[in-house]
């Protein structure tokens, strides 16, 4: 793997992670009575756009389930895998310590709250509303928005929209948005294993408490997502794909194993 290739990959999971982690904090952080503007529209429609963005700027992978299933269909080298999930989880990371330095004085006076990560309701207990959810329906809502995303992604570069073109990124971006309003609400939507986990890392060190409490870090927004998009791959290719599907668009490359 090519050092450039490695940095775009790095820089476009810092990107993504720098706007949707970033909209959580605004909204978090933001006086209870700021408007009817800050709620969980206000951060799915910034998640959408954080990837829309990602994928115009970087033109690079940042997901490490749909890397994963990439391999597993052919699409990628499996001599690429380690770099590109090394690549994603050091970007996420990093793209936490940006929301940090940006939001910092806010963070420290509200306590450090946990801005970083998903977890059984954890935007509504952050914003201090009611929001108990079990391990096993996260788990349930992670696997089927994995699956729907890594279906919106394939979709985009298959034969049958070709015509697509530069479209696609919004395409993905609308699938974002569309498992956030939908099916985002149990477990903070994370389908991106290094979304989850890069910034609960940042946080430890930051000082949120309780983000690696029992092992729901590890299973629902980290194993279930690796799980869920191979799957998924299989099903659109088994079912959905044309037989000929056409060379991925670069953007859509960008978000797909994206």
């Amino acid at each position: 793997m090519k050092p450039k290739e490695f940095f775009a990959v790095m820089f476009g999971t810092f990107l993504l992670l720098a706007l949707g982690d970033g909209v959580v904090a605004n909204v978090v952080l933001a006086p209870r009575m700021a408007g009817t503007g800050y709620n969980w529209n206000t951060i799915t429609i910034g998640w959408a756009f954080a990837v829309i963005v990602t994928a115009f700027v970087s033109g690079a992978d940042n997901n490490p389930a749909l890397t994963l299933a990439a391999a597993i269909r052919g699409k990628l080298p499996w001599s690429k895998v380690g770099p590109y999930l090394a690549a994603e989880f050091i970007g996420a990371f990093l793209g936490a310590g940006a929301v940090y330095l940006v939001y910092r004085d806010g963070l420290a006076a509200a306590g450090m709250p946990n801005v970083w990560s998903t977890g059984p309701g954890s935007w509504l207990n952050a914003a201090g509303e009611s929001g108990k959810y079990s391990l096993l329906t996260a788990c349930v809502a992670e696997f089927v928005g994995t699956m729907v995303l890594t279906w919106g992604v394939l979709a985009t570069s298959d034969r049958r929209n070709s015509a697509l073109g530069l479209l696609g990124p919004f395409v993905v971006g609308g699938t974002v948005l569309a498992i956030g309003l939908s099916l985002g609400g149990p477990s903070g939507y994370s389908i991106n294993p290094a979304r989850d986990f890069g910034p609960r890392v940042f946080g430890l060190l930051a000082g949120t408490q309780g983000l690696f409490d029992g092992l729901y870090w590890l299973i629902a927004p980290v194993l279930v997502p690796f799980i869920s998009a191979p799957i998924a791959g299989y099903l659109f290719d088994r079912f959905f794909g044309s037989e000929e599907p056409a060379r991925e668009p670069e953007a859509a490359k960008a978000l797909g194993r994206a």
